[in-house]
């Protein structure tokens, strides 16, 4: 398929095969202290303190802290990865299900907003939240399709899923739509998941860690001016009114303007072949688990004025619209939020 043949082009690792993938880890070293050879108090004391200042000074020690990394929280590693491989046993049903129905005959369903639904979105979402609850029943769940499902109305751990972002890519038979899996704590984005099932491509996107794509880790393209950038919009009917004029006057200033790819965007951005993406309108759930994989790819994603995508779950959570800007290189977002000119 020729399409299938020009995104094994773009991927930066497109036959690695199978999933599910294996992250780095951060060395523990610096953690903790070993009792193996029975110290004396004093030593013992001499040692926690330096290993006390060592843990202090992590922040500043730590590798690709620079790309907007943060340190991995003591004893939060193991945990992560927990998730990690429940996040991959996810994408994997899900992409399970999406396979069976792609560029095959379906129902195609309107949505109170107009937008498509297909079984294919509600079968993998289901898959999704089955899986979850398995593993963590503490957990809440926010999905595109069905929205809240928690014990309580709120928890510290919610799962914020989007079974197929690009519905209208998926029902014309364009493999550039993807699952988006995203794992919040206490509001902000630890893990994030960019899936396109077909063309087995996962971007895996973890706090304290470098980004993946099927394993490899990768990172953004350096292009400080506009005038040099490729820029991607989903669409540029996105758009209407002031919005459309901030959009045009970046777009203006690019030396490419593309469209049509959906969260594959973002992902094209993360691997450093895309410089820009801008849109307006999105989701939560469509954004969510971008942010983990942008910034641990060394790039930046905020709103249109600058400030940090942050989106409350709860039972009672009002899902809003968000108009997002990311690229690859930090000069580069700062230029296109001067250049939107949002407030």
């Amino acid at each position: 398929m020729p399409m299938l043949s020009y995104s094994k082009i773009l991927a930066q690792s497109p036959t690695f095969l199978p999933l599910p993938l294996i992250s780095p880890k951060t060395t523990r070293s610096n953690w903790s202290v070993r009792f193996s050879d029975r110290p004396s108090a004093s030593a013992l004391k001499s040692t926690v303190t330096k290993r006390r200042m060592s843990a202090s000074s992590i922040k500043s020690t730590t590798p690709n802290l620079s790309n907007g990394i943060e340190a991995i929280p003591l004893g939060f590693e193991d945990e992560l990865d927990r998730f990690v491989d429940v996040a991959n046993k996810l994408a994997d049903a899900a992409g399970a299900v999406i396979r069976t129905y792609f560029r095959e005959s379906f129902v195609i369903l309107d949505k109170d907003d107009l937008s498509p639904v297909t079984i294919a979105d509600r079968a993998a979402e289901e898959s999704m939240v089955s899986i979850i609850l398995e593993n963590f029943p503490s957990h809440a769940i926010f999905g595109e399709e069905n929205g809240w499902s928690g014990k309580d109305k709120s928890a510290d751990y919610v799962w914020v899923l989007d079974p197929i972002d690009g519905t209208k890519s998926f029902i014309t038979g364009k493999p550039l739509f993807g699952t988006l899996i995203a794992l919040l704590h206490k509001g902000k984005p630890i893990l994030g998941i960019i899936d396109q099932p077909v063309l087995r491509e996962r971007w895996l996107g973890v706090t304290g860690r470098k980004t993946t794509l099927n394993g490899k880790e990768l990172s953004t393209r350096t292009c400080a001016k506009l005038s040099q950038s490729y820029l991607y919009t989903t669409s540029p009917h996105m758009f209407s009114g002031d919005a459309e004029e901030a959009f045009s006057r970046v777009r203006s200033k690019v030396k490419v303007p593309l469209y049509g790819c959906d969260c594959y965007a973002y992902a094209l951005l993360a691997s450093g072949f895309v410089d820009l993406v801008i849109e307006s309108g999105l989701k939560p759930y469509d954004f969510l688990s971008l942010i983990p994989v942008i910034e641990g790819a060394g790039g930046a994603i905020t709103d249109w004025s600058g400030h940090p995508l942050y989106w409350e779950a709860s039972s009672d959570s009002q899902v809003t619209s968000f108009n997002v800007v990311a690229a690859g290189d930090k000069q580069l977002h700062q230029l296109a939020l001067d250049t939107l000119q949002w407030q």
